[in-house]
């Protein structure tokens, strides 16, 4: 039994979901360099190599991007052929049912890294936000890496402008919301941040917290996931010690309790 199936099962069909999205699935990574387990499982979520995907680099610092950059994408490497790319600096282009047309019809979508806070910035409450949100309700994946990971939670940390080590920013904390009440940290043991969430759960009692590693990712599917890749997840939760969880734990959002 695949991994999808097992946790269609596991949250039933027409079951509601309170954490994740209710159809579809989400693959957040904590940066670094992924490994098949994790690029290779996105791909399959979204329809296997033919399947049309959409990439965007939004939060990567360039304003423009070569024409070739969707074919040459780790995506394109990694045996996804129908790869296309998704960017604008302008709220005004997003807005537009012509710009969001190209997400109708993809299996996929996966958010490059860089600074989260410029994917706010172009895509937050916009026609490409109704259509990732329909992207997941027709069963597609959205994935994403390091800023593309943070900015699935609902509420956004390290998003300041002037610079990432500000874990909550007057200006921006409301992610793209596809996991609710929950925050995402990245590139947590090998840039050291194992404690940075603390205080964020701690002076938000509803708020669970997630810090996931490089090279490491969560396979979400409605209230659960399970953690593959290389090194560790860590949970954080108001009035709790934090703890770890490593390859093929699993883990319900909704409960907030670990356990296959």
């Amino acid at each position: 039994m695949n991994l999808i199936l097992a946790s269609l099962i596991a949250i039933g069909l027409c079951g509601q979901t309170k954490v994740g999205p209710a159809k579809g699935h989400l693959i957040v990574a904590g940066g670094g360099d992924l490994g098949p387990e994790i690029v290779g499982r996105f791909i399959e979520m979204a329809g296997g190599p033919e399947a049309p995907i959409v990439i965007i680099p939004t939060a990567d610092d360039r304003d423009e991007f070569p024409a070739d950059y969707a074919a040459n994408s780790f995506l394109a490497k990694a045996g996804a052929r129908k790869v296309t790319m998704l960017h604008t600096r302008k709220k005004s282009d997003s807005d537009t049912e012509t710009f969001a047309a190209v997400l109708k019809q993809a299996g996929g979508v996966w958010f490059t890294g860089g600074r989260h806070w410029r994917l706010v910035d172009s895509y937050l409450n916009t026609k490409v936000h109704q259509e990732l949100r329909a992207l997941l309700d027709r069963g597609g994946v959205i994935g994403g890496t390091s800023a593309g990971a943070t900015i699935q939670g609902s509420f956004m940390v390290r998003g300041a402008r002037s610079g990432n080590t500000i874990m909550v920013d007057r200006d921006y904390q409301e992610g793209l919301g596809f996991l609710r009440g929950v925050a995402i940290d990245q590139h947590l043991l090998a840039r050291k941040r194992e404690r940075d969430m603390v205080p964020v759960v701690q002076e938000r009692p509803a708020l669970l917290g997630l810090g996931i590693d490089e090279g490491t990712a969560i396979v979400v599917s409605g209230d659960r996931f399970r953690v593959v890749g290389t090194s560790k997840v860590a949970i954080y939760e108001h009035g709790k010690p934090f703890y770890f969880l490593s390859a093929g734990d699993e883990f319900d959002l909704a409960t907030r309790r670990r356990g296959n």
